[in-house]
């Protein structure tokens, strides 16, 4: 059915009974097209993208859970495209261009509120880099202001500025910055493949690949072999797994990142801030609970939660900026497994196994990518070319040394 505010005012007058279930839930044809390993953001988004722009029907997602049970439903919402490097800024432009009129393309309210991101700047050198960064991102075709001591002071007045550990000298603002609610995303986008014929399938995990002469065949799976002419797969921080089941090893490590939300308050941030000084980045909810993060758990992982110490060194930041929020409640904390690539950013590519393709190492960067990344992911696997958007963003480049790391993000297994 097609969401309208007629809908909603339709079934509250019949009491609720007329909405119908936003996808279905299908038994697993023989086989199909394509098949995408992985029911999050990337993996649905993909098989509403090959759908929509390419023509292709016969596809299903398979995930080995609920669709939206991973990384997903998993983040602190963030959308931006305030990145500097060649491939890296293109990409996340682009993104942002398809998170402003998503709504629209789905029916479906995804709660996109472009509040605008500040990074705060902690030094001299920050704001030269900042200044730096802002004329990249307004050659790119995005926005960005760059803000001296007292306009911070003017506009983010709840932050510590006399007494602060860190004194801010100023900031980069970001205004088509923002969030989304991370679960209705994934629904979205399931709902908009749905209606365009894609089986997603539930609790279905894939086991292994079949593979002859150099081509893949189709996935084993726990609820029996189904054959396919292509598959991707989107599977975040199980990548290094799944990829292995092919016999394909892959740059990437597993961490937990942690996120966190505080009991509701009245309206007190109305952006996004990014603390300069260390890994924490805050936002206030619709139902106000402040929802933060900071770094990585610094050993590998696959488990979805984190450990006390992380915590409390998010906490710590958040301290540093603000302090009055010591004097809210935690409410809850969560994990979400991170792919994380070598140089900081993702991989869109082929393998060596024909018609076989991979879709990951998105970092911290994943959430903000959902649309393009099934954009471009789609492109892809149905043409076999790269999309202009992410055509750095290959698997031979850790090979030959073309690397696009943005602030040093990569996994760096030396130091763990």
């Amino acid at each position: 059915m097609r969401y309208s505010a007629w809908e909603v005012f339709r079934n509250g007058l019949t009491g609720n009974k007329g909405w119908k279930p936003v996808w279905r839930n299908p038994e697993p044809k023989s086989s199909y097209d394509v098949v995408i390993v992985g029911g999050g953001g990337h993996g649905l988004s993909t098989a509403y993208y090959l759908a929509k722009n390419h023509g292709i029907a016969n596809i299903a997602v398979l995930e080995k859970g609920y669709l939206g049970g991973g990384n997903v439903g998993r983040n602190t919402t963030i959308v931006r495209a305030n990145y500097m490097l060649e491939g890296n800024s293109q990409f996340y432009s682009h993104s942002l261009k398809l998170w402003e009129n998503l709504e629209r393309e789905l029916n479906y309210n995804v709660m996109l509120s472009q509040r605008g991101q500040i990074l705060l700047a902690h030094s001299d050198g920050q704001m030269d880099r900042f200044a730096r960064l802002g004329n990249m991102m307004r050659m790119q075709g995005d926005d960005a202001e760059l803000w001296g001591r007292d306009e911070v002071r003017a506009k983010l007045p709840y932050l510590n500025h006399d007494t602060a550990r860190f004194p801010i000298y100023g900031g980069l603002m970001h205004w088509r910055g923002g969030t989304a609610r991370h679960d209705a995303v994934a629904w979205g986008y399931a709902r908009g493949a749905d209606r365009r014929g894609v089986d997603l399938i539930q609790n279905c995990q894939v086991t292994g690949f079949r593979i002859e002469g150099g081509q893949i065949r189709g996935v084993d799976t726990t609820r029996g072999y189904i054959a396919a002419g292509k598959v991707g797969m989107c599977v975040a921080g199980r990548s290094s797994q799944v990829g292995e089941m092919a016999g394909l090893r892959l740059p990437i490590e597993s961490h937990v990142l942690q996120a966190f939300v505080t009991e509701g308050l009245k309206p007190l941030i109305p952006h996004v801030v990014s603390f300069g000084m260390g890994h924490f980045y805050i936002s206030q909810s619709d139902k106000g609970g402040l929802v933060f993060g900071g770094d990585l758990d610094g050993y590998n992982s696959y488990a979805q939660r984190g450990n006390l110490p992380m915590a409390e060194h998010v906490a710590e930041a958040g301290m540093a900026l603000m302090p009055m929020i010591g004097k809210a409640r935690m409410l809850r904390s969560w994990g979400g497994i991170m792919d994380m690539s070598m140089d900081g950013s993702p991989i869109i590519d082929k393998t060596s196994i024909d018609g076989f393709f991979i879709n990951c190492g998105w970092c911290y960067g994943g959430f903000k990518a959902v649309p393009a990344s099934g954009d471009v992911f789609a492109h892809l696997i149905a043409t076999g070319n790269h999309h202009a958007a992410a055509n750095r963003f290959l698997l031979d480049r850790f090979a030959t040394g073309r690397m696009i790391d943005e602030t040093g993000n990569g996994a760096t297994p030396n130091l763990h």
